[in-house]
């Protein structure tokens, strides 16, 4: 491997982090969008699918990630990395482009494939580009900008749904309405994935240009595909089974039982993970090596970026939703709330770098959880009375909390094995938590569409049972009178509020069970400072 002066090493760091940045933006930028693309393209009766638009592009992305990492590892992360830029960019065409509901959810497979690749190779780039006490800060950068574009995708997805007007642009253009060009650039929420599309390829012509000439070790082996398809059962089983949660089947529908089509999801995913583990136990080069995790500070980062990534799940997700639907806020208080948790996980993930050298592994990890598991307990004492202030300062704590928690276990990851599976153990790591995450999003949309179905089922249970939930004084006016229907969302933002509380607390309880393998990550200064030496085995 050549290596690159330290301005050079700059540069490539740099581009390595915007590819990191972009797919991690993609993951969340959806979400703030899917009201808008449900409305349009779908309805709100076919929620429980719309949400695989979010789901399905988590799935393939932590599928994908390990088989990035043993790529890269194979041959080496240069061409693998531009190959993840172009096929993120042609997926983030696909979806704006895209004209129905399955189409949608297509694309943004296709994308997840891209971004999926892009955290991976990154993150075992960066550490085979930077060696010593270079390493943990190299690390933190591209911790810092992944978790940024993650946290500020809901943030610019409001702004692009505000700012963006294209029928105007059309209009001025000399386009009538109604033309067929209008189905690919109207409406708005089409420019949350189109954006991507200028910043790839400006991305993928620089990372060409910049890296020519450098490329990682290589090694040989094999691409283990039966084992990630054993990977990818068992993670469609999970999410499908959770998300199906509390759902009913449609009076008169002619399809299946989502109890029944629950139950064989899970009973897949139970019979898949055994099999995937006994398999990784017997091959040469798994697509997930089980071995791994007979070393306890790999062991450990996996299960902590695993729980941390469930509350992540449920601060970004929850904080849209409450903003949206409790304070009734617009894009302007959007960007506050998730602004605030954006710059404070990116800042928190940046002094992580710095700090490890000063604290150690263990007790920066401890201080990182104890911000997040805070933040998630305010966040359950949020009312409609919270002002949006308030709200973005408990954001931007539990973003601070966990922006110290991303160094710690990547560098205890990536330093628990041989330079050679540097690929391997960042892959791990990020599938965890992207895993924690999509199971946090899965029991989220599952108690959602249950709390949606219950709450709509109460107000029009009888033509009268609308009144027991406004003041009395409303009860002679009809439903569709504007006072009774401001009396109503104001009951709904009630009951959203006391949703929180559980969801939030559940999340805290979560988060705080990382400080269990916290304990044994390893803290000895010298794995921070000592270049090139193989890590002992288990």
């Amino acid at each position: 491997m050549e290596r690159r002066s330290t301005g050079e090493a700059a540069v490539l760091l740099a581009v390595l982090g915007t590819g990191v940045f972009v797919a991690g933006l993609e993951l969340m930028i959806t979400a703030v969008a899917l009201p808008a693309i449900v409305g349009d393209i779908a309805g709100w009766t076919r929620l429980r699918e719309a949400s695989w638009i979010i789901n399905g592009y988590l799935l393939v992305y932590v599928v994908t990630m390990p088989l990035a990492g043993r790529l890269g590892d194979l041959w080496g992360n240069r061409r693998p990395f531009l190959a993840a830029i172009a096929v993120f960019t042609v997926g983030s065409a696909l979806a704006g482009a895209s004209q129905s509901l399955e189409q949608l959810i297509a694309a943004r497979l296709v994308q997840a494939v891209g971004g999926g690749a892009l955290v991976p190779l990154a993150t075992s780039a960066a550490a085979h580009l930077f060696e010593g006490r270079a390493r943990p800060r190299a690390l933190g950068v591209v911790g810092a900008l992944t978790f940024l574009g993650m946290a500020a995708g809901p943030f610019l997805g409001a702004a692009i749904l505000d700012a963006v007007h294209p029928n105007s642009a059309l209009a001025r253009l000399g386009i009538p309405a109604g033309a067929a060009i209008d189905s690919f650039f109207v409406p708005a929420w089409r420019w949350v994935f189109y954006v991507n599309v200028p910043v790839g390829i400006a991305a993928l012509a620089i990372a060409w240009a910049v890296s020519s000439g450098w490329d990682t070790p290589r090694r040989r082996g094999r691409v283990d595909l039966p084992g990630g398809a054993l990977v990818g059962i068992a993670l469609v089983g999970t999410l499908g089974a959770l998300t199906l949660l509390g759902s009913r089947q449609a009076a008169g529908a002619g399809g299946l039982d989502p109890v029944l089509v629950a139950g064989g999801l899970a009973l897949a995913a139970l019979v898949a993970i055994p099999l995937a583990v006994a398999r990784g136990l017997r091959v040469r080069d798994p697509f997930l090596d089980p071995r791994l995790f007979l070393r306890p500070a790999f062991a450990s980062a996996a299960l902590v970026s695993l729980l941390t990534g469930y509350g992540l799940a449920t601060a970004i997700v929850g904080a849209a939703v409450f903003v949206d639907r409790v304070l009734y806020g617009g894009p302007d208080e959007q960007r506050v709330a998730l602004g605030a948790l954006a710059a404070a996980t990116a800042v928190g993930a940046l002094v992580s770098g710095w700090a490890l050298r000063a604290l150690g592994l263990r007790l920066v990890t401890l201080v990182g959880l104890a911000g997040s598991v805070a933040g998630l307990a305010l966040m359950s004492r949020w009312t409609p009375d919270t002002s949006i202030l308030a709200a973005a300062g408990t954001l931007a704590l539990f973003g601070a909390g966990f922006g110290l928690t991303v160094t710690p276990r990547t560098t205890a990851a990536t330093q628990a094995v041989e330079a050679s599976a540097y690929g391997a153990a960042a892959a791990v790591v990020t599938v965890a938590r992207m895993a924690g995450m999509a199971i946090g999003l899965a029991i989220l949309t599952a108690y959602g569409s249950t709390t949606i179905d219950r709450l709509y089922d109460q107000v029009y249970a009888t033509a009268d049972a609308y009144k027991q939930f406004i003041p009395e004084y409303l009860r002679d006016r009809p439903l569709r009178d504007g006072q009774v229907v401001a009396a109503l969302e104001a009951w709904a933002a009630s009951e959203a509020a006391q949703i929180m509380v559980g969801v939030c607390l559940l999340a805290a309880a979560v988060t705080a069970a990382a400080v269990v393998p916290t304990l044994l990550l390893k803290t000895r200064r010298r794995m921070l400072a000592t270049a090139g030496v193989p890590a002992p085995g288990p």
